[in-house]
């Protein structure tokens, strides 16, 4: 599997510890977590397999900050994300997430360089570049694999106009079909 150039690896070895290829020692999960609110990219990798544990670990590390009171998806969203892995329309719901993620960070984006801008009262308000990189690095985090496969490809973008608010609408009409769906199961 390719990996971007400042993707940092780690690899799990058999005892299932996690080695940092960049600095030749042991990581935790909470190091982990740490990089990736640096704004670090991550690839953890199984040492014998080769089979690629980003996933798994990010949704472990996800997992440990729900537990220990860091309340940061709602009960309502985690019950429907465990439903879809037993719908069929299980497909639908990392593109929406995807879209939904993308628009947020879009959106965050957008303020993060409205308040940086020269003349804005709050462009020189200490910690302002630390609060963006913690919001990219959690959207990062949160992403995980998501968006891997299911946003069109730039000639796909290029080729509509409005293909965004095309596909955000789709993506509605989709999961209102999901939950009407679901309420009939229930």
């Amino acid at each position: 599997m390719a990996q971007k150039e400042d993707t940092l690896l780690i690899k799990r070895y058999a005892s299932r510890r996690l080695y940092n290829t960049e600095t030749s020692d042991y990581v935790t999960l909470d190091d982990i977590a740490g990089f990736i609110r640096e704004g670090r990219d991550v690839q953890i990798i199984d040492l014998k397999s080769g089979d690629d544990l980003t996933r798994q670990y990010l949704l472990q590390i996800i997992a440990e900050h729900e537990s220990r009171g860091e309340n940061v998806l709602p009960v309502d969203v985690l019950t429907d994300l465990v439903r879809s892995y037993s719908t069929q329309a299980q497909s639908v719901v990392p593109q929406f997430l995807a879209a939904s993620f993308e628009m947020l960070r879009d959106g965050q984006s957008q303020m993060m360089e409205n308040l940086g801008t020269m003349g804005h009262p709050m462009a020189n308000m200490p910690g302002l570049d630390a609060m963006q990189a913690q919001q990219e690095a959690f959207l990062k985090a949160v992403m995980g694999g998501f968006a891997a496969g299911s946003t069109p490809s730039s000639t796909e973008e290029e080729a509509s106009d409005g293909g965004k608010g095309e596909e955000l609408d789709e993506i509605k009409k989709q999961l209102a079909e999901l939950q009407k769906k679901l309420s009939g199961l229930s």
